[in-house]
């Protein structure tokens, strides 16, 4: 990206057009002129507050950047767009803490690895065990995690450590086609492809001892992560209302200067149905999450006899959110797009549970495979309506990374590097090689820089289940 065009506002933020982008010069400079340009379009969208934002890990999207963030007001003639949430609607991470060491996965390394790869289903369309009726999954699109837990999958306290306690309100399952419900009937409990995995991690470097004890963390402790989202219910709900949403702007004849930015007024009857489907799935999505978690632990126990895993906070990372944030010395009511992009709550924020107050939201930034992770804490005066980073972000194409990688290969030199990978497709894990993404170090260093998020902890990856 050409910097020059961007005006500094400081060492880790920089603004044109009614758009500020977060990161240090280095990362800003190595961005997509494409995110540029994808951001300063979502800036002349109607019913803005504020500005339109990217975070240090952004990269070009759908309409959107991913890691873009927008603010809009209802009362204003605010938005709501499709492109603003992304295709894997409330795709986030569950993170959980174990009782375990790192000795401990180093013993059973192998034999935890197979006995995960056989529980966890994960790949391109990969169903599980379980199959739900399309009334049945009607209550799971209301209920979410809860619906889970209820059904035998998890643990009541998971929830406390939940977004929204596992359970979004304003779901409409009548919103969502019949294709979208259909997609879903086998997809519960299944991790799926492409960047999602399931992933065995090491705390091997603590910066703020205060948030890492509030969070039950330890260096040499073993965390266990979970990167995945609303399956083929939330893909399908992306591309109906993609068309539904481009029918609506041309009707109220809304001038949009991209069309990958089809959206609709948040009052009008297609923002309604859209953000009832859109809920829906995020529901889907916490309760996806939670079953694997549930599975994960299960399969814990039969490897290791005694081991104990507690929730230590599930996030989403593509979600529009009704939120109240200070506004020009004003509380307002806000619709936040957060696409690639995670919420990051302060210490003493009402919606943390009693145990994160003093401490603010955990905020997990996912490395790629084969790299560290980050578990961050969200602070005061967040310059992005409470908005983080959420991964490396992509620094090249999964195309791009074929013609470089070899799926085999990099396995072959990951588990040299002590690191065990377990994959369906050795093309998905060339896609997924670590080099063709940001590093996180990096980006985790500028969202501190940034006051987005300070660092808590980071993580080595000992174990990756992927699709």
């Amino acid at each position: 990206m050409d910097i020059s065009r961007l005006k500094m506002l400081s060492r880790d933020a920089w603004q044109t057009d009614g758009a500020i982008l977060f990161g240090s010069r280095e990362l800003i400079s190595e961005m997509d002129e494409k995110v540029l340009e994808q951001i300063t379009n979502v800036a002349s969208l109607p019913g803005l507050v504020g500005k339109a934002m990217t975070m240090p890990d952004a990269h070009w999207g759908y309409g959107f950047p991913i890691g873009g963030v927008a603010a809009f007001d209802a009362e204003e003639g605010g938005i709501i767009s499709a492109g603003g949430v992304g295709f894997d609607i409330s795709c986030g991470i569950r993170c959980i803490r174990t009782n375990l060491h790192s000795e401990d996965i180093e013993s059973h390394m192998k034999p935890l690895a197979d006995a995960l790869f056989r529980s966890i289903p994960a790949g391109v369309g990969e169903e599980g065990k379980i199959r739900l009726s399309v009334a049945e999954l009607g209550r799971v699109m209301r209920e979410g995690a809860l619906w889970a837990v209820e059904s035998g999958y998890g643990e009541k306290d998971d929830l406390e450590y939940v977004e929204e306690k596992g359970k979004i309100e304003g779901a409409l399952p009548e919103c969502v086609s019949a294709h979208a419900k259909n997609r879903q009937l086998g997809e519960m409990g299944t991790l799926g492809s492409g960047n999602h995995y399931l992933e065995i991690q090491i705390v091997d470097e603590i910066f703020d001892r205060d948030a890492a004890a509030a969070f039950g963390l330890e260096k040499g402790k073993a965390l266990v992560s979970i990167h995945c989202g609303s399956r083929g219910l939330g893909h399908q709900i992306g591309t109906d209302y993609l068309i539904e949403l481009a029918k609506a702007a041309k009707r109220l004849g809304l001038i949009l200067p991209d069309r990958e930015l089809a959206c609709a007024p948040i009052l009008s009857e297609e923002g309604r149905r859209y953000l009832g489907a859109m809920n829906s799935a995020i529901n889907i999505a916490l309760a996806n999450r939670q079953i694997l978690a549930h599975l994960t632990r299960e399969t814990f126990k039969s490897v290791i006899p005694g081991s104990k895993l507690e929730t230590l906070f599930d996030v989403s990372h593509n979600t529009c959110k009704v939120e109240r944030h200070m506004v020009d010395g004003r509380e307002r009511k806000l619709h936040i797009h957060r696409k690639g992009a995670t919420r990051a709550f302060p210490p003493h924020h009402p919606d943390l549970p009693e145990r994160y107050q003093a401490a603010g939201q955990p905020v997990i930034i996912g490395g790629s495979m084969g790299t560290g992770s980050y578990i961050l804490a969200g602070n005061g005066g967040n310059p992005a309506f409470a908005s983080a980073s959420h991964g490396a972000g992509r620094a090249m194409s999964r195309k791009q990374a074929l013609k470089r990688w070899n799926g085999r290969s990099l396995i072959d030199e990951l588990a040299r590097r002590g690191i065990l990978i377990k994959t369906r497709s050795m093309r998905g894990a060339a896609e997924e090689a670590p080099g063709a993404y940001k590093d996180v170090d990096r980006v985790a260093l500028d969202t501190e820089s940034a006051n987005l998020a300070r660092r808590v902890a980071h993580l080595s990856p000992k174990i990756c289940i992927k699709g």
